[in-house]
C-alpha cells in the first residue's frame, strides 16, 4: 500500500492542538492505550467517567415557580456535575408529568449529550393542570426507569431527581406502584433522589420513602427552589465571546447528518434569542468545560475531527464538506481549518478567564449574604458529590457552580 505524503499543514495543526492549555477543545489522548512487551501486544481500555441524569419534573400549575427555576438553573447544575476532577461525559434526560385527565400524563425526552436541544424542549413547558392533590408520580417514575436509554455499565453514575409537590396516586388501576419501579431502578444501578417543592405535610412521607427505596436523598426546597441567581459584570461579555466561539464550528456529513446539525443550530439560535444574559452565561460556562464539549460541538464537527486525528481531510467527500469549502483547493481548506482552530483556542482561553472571574464574583456575593446551604443548587451538589464517589468521581469544591 502506498503511504500518504506528509502534509505540513496537518502537522502544524497537530502541534497547535498539542500545546493548547486550559480547557482546550481538542484533546489528543485516545480513549484507549496500547501496552506492549516483548511477547504480546494488547489494548487496555481507558475508563471514561460518565454521568447520566434524568429530571422527573411535575409540570402542574402549582409548580410554576420551580419550573422557572429549573429553566434558569439547568446549566449551572450541569456545570456543577462537570466540575469533578475526572471531567465526566454528561448526558441529560427529562420526564415531564401531570395527571390523568390533563393534556398529557408524561412526556419523555431521552438521554442526550445535546443539552441545548433538551433545554429547548424544557423552555416549551408551562405549568398547567393538576389542582386535585395527588399526581401521576407512579407513571412518571416508571417511564424514567423503563423508557430512558440508561447505560448497562456499572461504572456510570446513573441518577434521577424526582421534583414535585404532590404525592402519587395509589388508587389508579393498571398503574405500577413506585416500590416496584424503585426495585427495578436499584437492579439497574440507578439512584433516585426526591426533591419536595413546598412544605405540604401529606407529600413528605411518600417523598421520603421514594428516596429511601431509591437509595437516594430526600430534601425540601421552597416553591421558588431557593436558587442562587446573581447577575455579574461578566455575563454580557461572556455571552458575546461564546457566540463567537460557536461561529468557529464547521460541519460535514451527508444530507441526513446535515439535517440533524441544522436542528442543533436552530436550537442554539433560539437559546441565544430567548435566554437572559445570566442564563446564557451559565450555559456558556458549561460549554467551556471539558464535559461541555459535546454539547458545544455536536456531531461531525470538522475542525475537531481533523485536529483530533479521527478523520483525514482527504477521506471526506467534497460534497459532504461545508458548502463554503467545497470549491476550495485542499491547501486552502486546511488553511481555513487551521485558522478556525487558532481562533477557537484563543476564545476558549478568554472564556475560561471570564468564567473564573464570574464564579469568584458570585461566590463572594453569596458568602457576603450568608451562604446558600438551603438552595436547590447546594442540595443537588451535595447529593451528587456523595453518590458519584461510588464510581470514582471526585468533587473538591466546597460549593456548587452558580
Amino acid at each position: 500500500m502506498k503511504s500518504k505524503p506528509f502534509n505540513p499543514r496537518i502537522i502544524a495543526l497537530a502541534l497547535l492542538v498539542a500545546t493548547a492549555t486550559g480547557i482546550a477543545l481538542f484533546p489528543t489522548l485516545q480513549k484507549a492505550q496500547a501496552t506492549h512487551n516483548t511477547h504480546t501486544t494488547h489494548v487496555v481500555p481507558q475508563q471514561s467517567h460518565r454521568i447520566e441524569v434524568v429530571f422527573v419534573l411535575d409540570t402542574t400549575s402549582s409548580m410554576s415557580g420551580l419550573i422557572q427555576a429549573a429553566k434558569e438553573k439547568i446549566w449551572s447544575i450541569a456545570t456543577t456535575m462537570a466540575s469533578a476532577q475526572e471531567n465526566p461525559d454528561i448526558k441529560m434526560g427529562l420526564v415531564a408529568f401531570r395527571d390523568r385527565g390533563d393534556a398529557y400524563i408524561t412526556r419523555v425526552f431521552d438521554l442526550s449529550e445535546d443539552l441545548d436541544s433538551m433545554y429547548a424542549s424544557l423552555m416549551d413547558f408551562r405549568a398547567q393542570g393538576g389542582g386535585d392533590g395527588p399526581e401521576s408520580v407512579n407513571q412518571a417514575l416508571y417511564d424514567a426507569i423503563h423508557r430512558i436509554s440508561w447505560s448497562n455499565d456499572s461504572n456510570v453514575y446513573k441518577v434521577a431527581f424526582l421534583v414535585g409537590d404532590a404525592p402519587p396516586h395509589m388508587d389508579y388501576h393498571n398503574d405500577v406502584k413506585y416500590p416496584v419501579t424503585l426495585a427495578a431502578a436499584a437492579s439497574k444501578g440507578i439512584v433516585v433522589n426526591a426533591i419536595q417543592s413546598g412544605q405540604h405535610e401529606y407529600t413528605r412521607p411518600a417523598w421520603q420513602q421514594i428516596a429511601a427505596l431509591g437509595h437516594g436523598e430526600y430534601f425540601q426546597v421552597e416553591d421558588s427552589g431557593n436558587t442562587v441567581a446573581v447577575s455579574t459584570p461578566f455575563d454580557e461579555e461572556l455571552s458575546k465571546l461564546a457566540a463567537e466561539l460557536e461561529d468557529t464550528r464547521l460541519y460535514y456529513g451527508d444530507e441526513a447528518t446535515k439535517k440533524a446539525q441544522q436542528a442543533k443550530l436552530d436550537a442554539n439560535a433560539r437559546l441565544r434569542e430567548e435566554l437572559s444574559s445570566e442564563a446564557l452565561a451559565r450555559r456558556d460556562t458549561f460549554n467551556a468545560t471539558a464535559s461541555g464539549k459535546a454539547n458545544l460541538l455536536g456531531e461531525s464537527e470538522l475542525v475537531d475531527a481533523i485536529a483530533s486525528g479521527r478523520v483525514e481531510l482527504d477521506e471526506i467527500k467534497q460534497e459532504n464538506l461545508p458548502a463554503t469549502m467545497q470549491a476550495m483547493a485542499p491547501e486552502k481548506q486546511m488553511e481555513v481549518i487551521t485558522e478556525q482552530a487558532q481562533r477557537r483556542d484563543q476564545l476558549q482561553q478568554e472564556i475560561k478567564r471570564l468564567s473564573e472571574s464570574r464564579s469568584n464574583f458570585i461566590k463572594e456575593k453569596v458568602a457576603a449574604e450568608g451562604g446558600a446551604e438551603d438552595s436547590l443548587d447546594e442540595k443537588i451538589y451535595r447529593a451528587v458529590k456523595d453518590q458519584a464517589a461510588a464510581i470514582g468521581l471526585t468533587y473538591d469544591s466546597d460549593s456548587a457552580s452558580y
